[in-house]
């Protein structure tokens, strides 16, 4: 278990001028990348000036003094302290993980865990810090820079000794012990600065903070919320924020935006809509305040909004309840600011926070409202670096006037609703590879490693940003015997894990393929040699889908004898037959066939699908069956058979342009992408006026691809959802009404009967709820079925006959065309191995620029449209460092070794919030298990991760931990530990001294 250790001031600036001098950078952020920017006119606020209005919210990035000196190298201004409470330190029950901001955020702690004292002190060691910067690093030649307090949660606790203490220490540090400590060591230290002088150094203000915001509980009486105020305004002369809770907003208005929005998964607490503070009250409340305010020349504001509490229900955090920050909550807050400004007509000063990042944080200033804080959007990838794009953003910004534009504040909030940067299906949740978490080397693509036949991604991306075509497609195919299908219309699970999810929206990887093939397929085919069979051994193919064709064209150029059998006339299966024309066109898939047919592979088509293996291996040595599921399966539902048509021989007779009579209104069943494909082909039908999709889950939960879901959706295709068909009569489908309950194995909501129930009028009705295998054909040749009749096989694909191998559908059931590929790729893998050649399936090495992709980290970019948008990579394979990025506190960090970026991680500086181990493309958590350092012996002993701790600089002792868990004594030169231990802490004495 980690314990949190504030840095001493003098370690700090060590810290801070050895790491500069060495890495050129200041914990972590380069010195290229620190924010300059000195504005002809700055903002005002309560009489200070601030370089931009703009800054990070109370919470992990202003916890502890490099966490606030880190925000303010990245242009943030307006610096919102942690909010410090009566219980703190080891008395605050803080669970842990405490923070999850996968997508939209939750955390379960909510002031500083720090003793009361020891926030003083951090908040004062940053005070001076950020000075000395912004004369070392010439920011700025006065302060441009605002700390707020933040205190709660109750009069009793605010009145206490100890926040009063507190909250005297900011308004004037001159009497406190941290506030001498660091001035004397400035004082005495001068000599290791350029810029910062003893003139600087007295003009350095004691008066560190002159406003307050104040944190209330949820419940807290609207009387004690007043009280508090009245207290700050009148006994503390302090400027004041009051927090305010979206709960303000009422249940019903939440709960629909949140619907409306796609996060209906979300489970509101009602009974803290009855207890908060209620909206009336509340205006009635500032009215008397603001009145209160003007007579002592003060001012006083709200800030919108505190986190909404929600209850958790998958397990994301520890305990009942949590509560949600980021773009969810985003609507909800300018939705309450436009609220209280229209009320106010524009003249209350609103501190803002709630969902602000790139994409709106100049709409939110251009209103009028300041000061803007965040805290989500630096908990994800990229972390401080995104505040530098947002203060890049509006730095050329200035809002003259101090009033709100009301007009502009009620278009915002109008349009925030529908918002495509809120909207939930903008994005979808990225999941863990089941990787473990390596000690050294741990850059991964997530990408490549849910791509089912792991293609080079990053690489061929980069090979076609920089309009490398041919290239690209030789990295394709590589892996890859079908690239311009699965160009055009495979499910691409790359793009649901593509990092990218991360900052706003996926690299368009399969469209990039397209681009790649489209301008590279014809030359490369136009110069094709059939490769010279290297063995006498000959492989049957018995099926011409995409499986089928992935066998053989692997097998083939590897210079094996290949013929395919197929009982149809053309190849692909599925794709040829049944996937629409108006999803793949026919020369696409005539061009992937191309691909396969010109490197050598012998076709028959039309052959009888009833074969003897026993008669074959007369004549082949190895058999591939890759039949494909082509029976339909059927459900339970009780009708007149004739009005039913199932999915597979609907849309075959759809694209073989076959009359078809359906009427004027279809109903289909299913929520697949194949019951996609029938709805948008039934609407495509001569005499059809309306379709509809029923579906007993919601639209969030259909197993189709989002964008196949939007395109029939614009194509006014309705989804009738929570709706479990049961039986039809005549043209009316019976269907219980159906209520999602939790989680079920399938990480969906289940759906759960109400046995209440409505009819649908139809006409004609398609079952798309999935195939099967025909497995008669299997058993009357001897191969073993499992309990659901599909083949028994081994690691390879293969029977239990020796040699004969089993690909695509009829290994698991209906999967996509790149599950199949894959398939055929891990069968060649193991025909080739038998038959001693070389697979081909090499992995691409190519050179990546890291200073080139450092420049993408934190820059969120809208999705390009032509084939720059292969520039939006990250190539994580080469450049990953997400723990380093999300952590608020800097424990994680990189450092070179052999000029090799690896992760090593800061036991002292650790709170285990957990915010790394959500991003971490592994399974695994980077807090727990990359290399650590320690500071002391009693943390090296309650821990048990891999690391190690130096005992005596001098002697150059140190206590390791190896990956046994051994303890283990090291002195300097020893060769008693791993070479790669010894280089870490070789390098780290070397160049990184100031991490021991």
């Amino acid at each position: 278990m980690s314990i949190m250790q504030p840095l001493a001031f003098p370690k700090l600036i060590t810290w801070m001028l050895q790491e500069l001098a060495e890495s050129h950078s200041l914990f972590g952020i380069p010195n290229d990348k620190v924010f300059r920017n000195i504005p002809e006119k700055k903002y005002r606020l309560f009489g200070e000036e601030l370089s931009t209005p703009i800054g990070p919210a109370a919470g992990p990035h202003t916890q502890l003094a490099q966490n606030i000196v880190t925000s303010y190298l990245t242009g943030c201004r307006f610096i919102e302290l942690k909010t410090v409470q009566i219980i703190d330190g080891e008395d605050l029950p803080v669970s842990k993980p405490c923070i999850y901001a996968q997508d939209e955020g939750y955390n379960v702690e909510w002031s500083t865990e720090l003793k009361v004292e020891e926030a003083l002190e951090e908040y004062i060691k940053a005070w001076f810090l950020l000075h000395v910067l912004m004369k070392e690093l010439d920011l700025s030649s006065t302060r441009d820079f605002i700390f707020n307090m933040s205190v709660g949660y109750d009069l009793e606790g605010i009145k206490s000794k100890k926040i009063d203490h507190f909250i005297e220490g900011l308004k004037d540090a001159r009497h406190t012990k941290i506030w001498e400590e660091c001035f004397q060591y400035l004082e005495k230290n001068l000599d290791k600065f350029s810029n910062f002088t003893i003139d600087d150094l007295y003009n350095i203000s004691p008066h560190i903070a002159s406003s307050i915001t104040l944190s209330t509980l949820h419940g807290c009486p609207k009387e004690e919320i007043e009280q508090i105020a009245e207290y700050l305004l009148e006994e503390k002369s302090l400027n004041t924020f009051i927090k305010l809770n979206p709960t303000l907003l009422g249940e019903d208005f939440v709960a629909k935006t949140l619907k409306d929005m796609g996060y209906d998964y979300i489970t509101l607490n009602s009974h803290h809509f009855k207890n908060d503070l209620q909206l009336d009250d509340g205006i009635k409340m500032l009215k008397r305040l603001r009145m209160l305010a003007s007579n002592l020349h003060l001012e006083i504001g709200v800030k919108l909004s505190n986190t909404l509490p929600v209850k958790i229900l998958r397990n994301e955090l520890p305990g009942e309840e949590m509560y949600m920050s980021g773009r969810a909550l985003y609507p909800l807050t300018i939705n309450l600011a436009n609220i209280l400004a229209q009320e106010f007509n524009g003249d209350l000063l609103i501190s803002y926070s709630g969902g602000v990042d790139y994409f709106n944080i100049d709409k939110v200033l251009e209103t009028g409202i300041r000061p803007i804080t965040f805290a989500t959007t630096m908990l994800k990838p990229g972390g401080y670096l995104r505040a530098l794009q947002m203060a890049e953003k509006i730095k050329s910004m200035y809002i003259e006037k101090n009033q709100i534009d009301i007009d502009k504040l009620a278009q915002l909030a109008n349009e925030a609703i529908s918002d495509k940067y809120h909207l939930k299906n903008y994005k979808v949740n990225k999941f863990k590879l089941r990787s473990k978490l390596p000690l050294w080397d741990c850059q991964i693509a997530p990408c490549k490693n849910t791509c089912p036949i792991n293609q080079d991604i990053p690489e061929y991306l980069k090979l076609v940003s920089e309009k490398r075509y041919d290239e690209a497609f030789k990295v394709i195919i590589k892996d890859n015997s079908a690239p311009f299908i699965t160009g055009t219309i495979c499910n691409h699970p790359c793009e649901t894990n593509c990092t990218r999810l991360e900052y706003e929206k996926t690299v368009k990887i399969r469209e990039m393929k397209k681009v790649a093939t489209q301008n590279a397929i014809d030359n490369y085919l136009s110069k094709l040699e059939v490769t010279p069979l290297k063995v006498s051994e000959k492989v049957l193919v018995i099926g011409a889908g995409p499986a089928g064709l992935s066998v053989s064209y692997f097998l083939r150029r590897a210079g094996v004898d290949v013929t395919v059998y197929e009982k149809r006339e053309k190849p692909y299966g599925m794709v040829q037959y049944v996937i629409p024309d108006f999803r793949i066109a026919d020369n696409i898939i005539a061009k992937d066939f191309a691909l396969v047919e010109k490197s050598g592979v012998k076709f028959k088509f039309g052959v009888d699908e009833n074969f003897v293996l026993d008669k074959l291996r007369k004549e082949y040595d190895y058999i591939v069956l890759a039949l494909g599921t082509w029976k339909e399966t059927d459900i339970n539902l009780q009708g007149n058979k004739e009005k039913m048509y199932h999915a597979l021989k609907f849309l075959e007779q759809y694209k073989t342009k076959k009359d078809l009579s359906l009427g004027e209104e279809v109903l289909v069943i299913g929520g697949g992408d194949v019951a996609i494909d029938c709805a948008r082909a039934a609407k495509r039908v001569q005499g059809v006026k309306k379709v509809k999709i029923v579906y007993r889950r919601t639209k969030e939960y259909m197993k189709a691809s989002q964008e196949e879901i939007a395109e029939m959706l614009a194509e006014d295709i309705e989804i009738k959802e929570l709706l479990n068909p049961v039986s039809f009569t005549d043209n009316v489908l019976h269907c219980e009404k159906m209520v999602l309950g939790s989680l079920d194995s399938s990480n969906r909501r289940a759906p759960i009967g109400t046995n209440q129930f409505t009819d649908l009028p139809f006409d004609s009705i398609v079952i798309a709820t999935g195939e099967t295998l025909d497995s008669d054909i299997l058993k009357q040749n001897g191969i073993l079925l499992n309990e659901q009749n599909y083949p028994v096989i081994n690691e390879d694909n293969e029977t239990n006959i020796p040699n004969v191998y089993v690909a695509g559908d009829m290994v698991r059931g209906p999967k996509t065309i790149v599950s199949a590929i894959s398939d055929g790729k891990t069968v060649a893998k193991a025909i080739l191995n038998k038959l001693g050649l070389d697979n081909n399936f090499t992995e691409t090495k190519l050179s990546f620029s890291t200073p080139e992709l450092l420049e993408k980290k934190g820059i969120l970019i809208e999705p390009k449209q032509n084939n720059e948008e292969a520039h939006r990579c990250l190539a994580c394979n080469h450049v990953c460092e997400l723990c380093v990025d999300v952590c608020p506190n800097r424990a994680n960090i990189t450092i070179l070794i052999n000029n090799k970026p690896q992760v090593i991680h800061i036991d002292g500086m650790c709170n285990e919030c957990g915010n790394c181990a959500v991003f971490c493309p592994h399974d695994g958590k980077p807090y727990v298990d990359k290399l650590t350092i320690f500071w002391n012996e009693q943390d090296f002993y309650r821990s048990n991760n891999i690391g190690f701790i130096l005992l005596d600089e001098e002697k150059g002792t140190f206590k390791v931990r190896l990956e046994n868990q051994e303890v283990v004594s090291y002195t300097l030169g020893e060769k008693s530990i791993s070479s790669k231990f010894m280089e870490v802490i070789n390098t780290c004495i070397e160049k990184y001294r100031y991490l021991l």
